[in-house]
């Protein structure tokens, strides 16, 4: 091993995750603190292509959890920013609607009706012909609202071009395997190519930004407080029949469905609560998410899905399958009740500097940079 100069660490940050909060999380690191020696790590030969791409791609307005009024909140605070701060990659052009079911919903019409009012979120009627394409014995009613869509592709090109200007170093095709306290440097990395090689990095500060990954790591890291359930999903990717194209319908509040559009393909996503899951575990280090993943056989369960959606909604019938997105899904146990969607942010104590960072949607990411600017002083960084 070579040595090191205790005072001189070879970085000031190692970001661990090149997904979207990975990659926003160096660009504010260098931008908004300051610093010059940043290395972002990631195990993808490119960034965004995980969780940050296999999702329903839609920027949430606060719609989704009237059992979660402060991720409803938060969502209905965050959606402007990241309308105004990546206004290239957000598709506004679109018809969304909500729609109640008369059975097995949490919440009736009157209910989502004065959620939405009690977050200020806009929500109408919708005209009767937007009502007519669901079958009325099943649906209570149906509301116009305000949601949007993101294309992942193009957050990927911002974050390239925002890292580079930045001066932030991106490793592709490796990852971290063991996290130390430092015994020439507050922290040490171990960092691993897909070739084998392994190489010591010894840092001042390490955001762990792996999503599904959080809990992988030897060496002295304690692992989350916070328990996480992982599930292995699927999103169904749909051509749309022209009646639907334009259109984002979701189907609330318990075993339904969501229809979006997903701009980095110009298709649709067709993600449905019951069918969606194909496999959980509760995470733990010794239990590889990413082995999971690949060990999967990936049966597509969307006959299952369209077939219980045409139900609601019967022109969905003329939809066509192109494929499905496979991704493992990380979600706080404690959240599985009420649907909440809080970031996870810990500061591990047992190793001053580190930080696991979490969010559970793409918006989150505001919830992240206010506990930075508000939890540290100007000396931290």
């Amino acid at each position: 091993m070579p040595v090191f100069d205790p005072n001189q660490p070879s970085q000031d940050a190692v970001v661990i995750g090149g997904g979207f909060y990975g990659a926003a999380i160096a660009v504010y690191l260098a931008k908004q603190r300051g610093l010059k020696r940043i290395l972002l790590i990631e195990r993808e030969p490119a960034l965004l292509m995980r969780a940050s791409y296999n999702n329903q791609a839609r920027v949430h307005n606060g719609y989704h959890y009237p059992r979660s009024f402060t991720t409803a909140y938060r969502s209905r605070v965050n959606l402007p920013k990241f309308v105004r701060d990546w206004p290239h990659a957000v598709k506004q052009d679109f018809t969304k609607l909500y729609a109640i079911a008369r059975r097995n919903s949490k919440v009736t019409a009157k209910q989502f009706e004065r959620f939405c009012r009690d977050i200020g979120a806009a929500i109408q009627p919708a005209e009767p012909a937007m009502r007519a394409l669901f079958e009325p014995r099943l649906i209570e009613d149906v509301f116009l609202v305000e949601e949007f869509a993101f294309d992942t592709t193009l957050l990927a090109s911002w974050a390239e071009r925002e890292l580079k200007e930045s001066g932030v170093q991106i490793r592709y095709k490796s990852r971290v395997t063991t996290i130390s306290k430092g015994a020439q440097a507050p922290l040490e990395v171990v960092v691993e190519t897909a070739q084998g090689h392994q190489e010591l990095i010894t840092c001042r500060y390490i955001f762990n930004c792996t999503y599904s990954g959080l809990n992988q790591f030897r060496g002295d890291f304690p692992g989350v407080r916070s328990g996480l359930k992982q599930e292995v999903t699927e999103m169904a990717l749909m051509q749309m029949p022209a009646s639907l194209q334009g259109l984002g319908i979701t189907v609330m509040d318990g075993p339904f469905f969501s229809m979006m559009p997903f701009p980095a393909r110009g298709l649709h996503t067709l993600s449905h609560v019951r069918y969606t899951p194909h496999l959980h575990w509760n995470d733990e280090l010794g239990i590889d998410p990413y082995k999971k993943l690949r060990d999967y056989k990936r049966d597509t369960r969307v006959d299952r899905m369209v077939r219980d959606v045409a139900r609601y909604i019967p022109l969905v019938l003329d939809a066509k399958y192109i494929e499905s997105l496979f991704e493992v899904k990380t979600v706080l146990l404690k959240n599985e009740g009420d649907d909440g969607r809080p970031i996870l942010f810990e500061q591990h104590a047992e190793l001053p500097g580190c930080y696991s960072v979490m969010g559970g949607k793409i918006d989150n990411i505001y919830d992240v940079l206010e506990r930075f600017d508000a939890g540290f002083d100007s000396q931290s960084f």
